[in-house]
């Protein structure tokens, strides 16, 4: 009986504190484990009390700033990691639920399962990094796999064979439209998991070699395929992908653009030709995609490459946005840094490129060959143009979320020769990509 008793009185006296905290402790407003602000108390209308959307906000808001919150969420991701630490010693294979995968906001659609081909290094490599490690999938699509400072998170694709059509078809619109005097090429980047995905887990990912020879087959003869998957798997072995954020490394931009100026028959130099940067602790995007702490516990080395022997300036147009991403308005053009300098630790290292995506940019080189280039990208492709500055005059830089100006006044303008289509997998699956790119010719 009086165990009974003090059990009652232990849970009643936990609950109670959980209570006091949630009651009376300051609530949190920004979660740094998540990257975002949190819900904030909403505002008082009658209209909004009856209509009943004026309690859901407050139910939204009081479980979404919960006093500690990114505390009590390290906790239980700990215990997780704990848990899957337990697991791995019997080289378990778990996953939860998971059937979106955020990609830039995007769903894709799951088809029926194809096989992808590896060359021998390739698999060489996924054997010693896979050897003792154990897998799962955590929140939204992602797949957490090895342990200790070797652990990667992977982001589960689930695009079909036959998508991406319409992406081809809008770069050879662009061909058709802009004529001979420009040469248009379309790189389809693929991402990590395509790589590195254990063999065990192969089936909760599908192909994206499929996808990508398919929007090379629906080019036109005109628009020239830069295939870039063959290039990376070459280098799997390497650090080309960044183990703790869902884009790929400055070096795996590097074989790609290497990849691109041999297509172009453009001039090329190679990484002697640069200065090597590190930005050391950096842990990316894949911690708060994930929950997962044991990202947070691997953080690795960011490292990029400045050019030497070439100058440039570089010119950005700004676009203000809204807090849903829209544009709401553009500066005038002004001068900047292309590379920007982060400290070690910071987990905006990516941004190293232009400073992030909103914004034209124009970037004017020494280099006279009387080459200029456009690059239409996603945030993928904010990792190549700095590799292009000893192959082109001027290297222009468009994201397809973004841009608001006529794109064949903007390519006449500017006398552009040579438009580089460089998305990633993912990207090239999304409608509003296509339908994006689609707008920049009428707009």
């Amino acid at each position: 009986m009086n165990s009974k008793k003090l059990y009652i009185a232990l849970v009643t006296t936990v609950f109670l504190g959980f209570t006091v905290v949630f009651l009376t402790f300051p609530r949190s407003t920004v979660s740094e484990l998540e990257k975002r602000e949190l819900a904030t108390f909403p505002e008082f209308s009658w209209q909004r009390l009856f209509d009943g959307s004026f309690t859901r906000d407050v139910s939204s808001w009081f479980s979404d700033s919960e006093p500690y919150r990114d505390r009590f969420m390290a906790l239980s991701m700990a215990v997780k990691d704990r848990e899957r630490l337990i697991l791995s010693a019997e080289d378990n294979v778990t996953f939860h639920a998971a059937e979106e995968t955020p990609q830039e906001g995007e769903k894709q659609t799951v088809v029926e399962e194809e096989p992808n081909a590896e060359n021998r290094e390739l698999a060489e490599y996924k054997n010693k990094v896979t050897a003792e490690a154990n897998s799962k999938f955590s929140h939204a699509g992602i797949m957490v796999i090895g342990t200790g400072k070797n652990v990667r998170a992977l982001m589960a694709y689930g695009g079909g064979p036959k998508m991406g059509t319409p992406y081809a078809e809008i770069a050879n619109e662009y061909q058709k439209k802009l004529g001979s005097g420009v040469q248009v090429y379309c790189m389809v980047i693929p991402t990590a998991i395509e790589f590195y995905c254990p063999d065990k887990a192969r089936k909760s990912t599908k192909s994206q070699r499929l996808t990508i020879n398919n929007i090379y087959g629906h080019l036109s003869p005109q628009v020239k395929a830069v295939d870039i998957y063959t290039t990376l798997g070459e280098h799997a072995s390497e650090p080309i992908y960044l183990r703790t954020d869902h884009h790929w490394s400055p070096l795996g931009a590097f074989y790609a653009v290497k990849a691109f100026a041999k297509v172009a028959g453009v001039p090329f130099k190679d990484l002697d030709s640069y200065e090597q940067h590190v930005i050391h602790n950096f842990v990316g995007s894949m911690y708060g995609f994930s929950k997962d702490i044991s990202i947070k516990n691997a953080p690795e080395d960011f490292v990029y490459y400045t050019p030497k022997g070439v100058d440039y300036t570089t010119t950005y147009t700004i676009y203000d946005v809204d807090k849903d991403y829209k544009v709401t308005g553009e500066h005038k053009p002004v001068k900047g840094q292309y590379f920007l300098h982060y400290k070690d630790g910071s987990g905006a290292a990516y941004s190293t490129f232009m400073g992030g995506d909103s914004k034209i940019t124009c970037v004017k080189t020494s280099t006279k060959n009387g080459r200029k280039v456009l690059v239409l990208k996603d945030s993928f492709g904010n990792a190549l143009p700095g590799y292009m500055f000893f192959s082109f005059e001027e290297v222009h830089v468009v994201d397809f979320r973004y841009f608001r100006k006529n794109i064949i006044a903007y390519i006449h303008d500017n006398h552009i020769t040579d438009v580089l289509f460089s998305n990633n997998v993912f990207m090239t699956c999304s409608s509003n990509t296509a339908n994006n790119y689609r707008r920049f010719l009428t707009q």
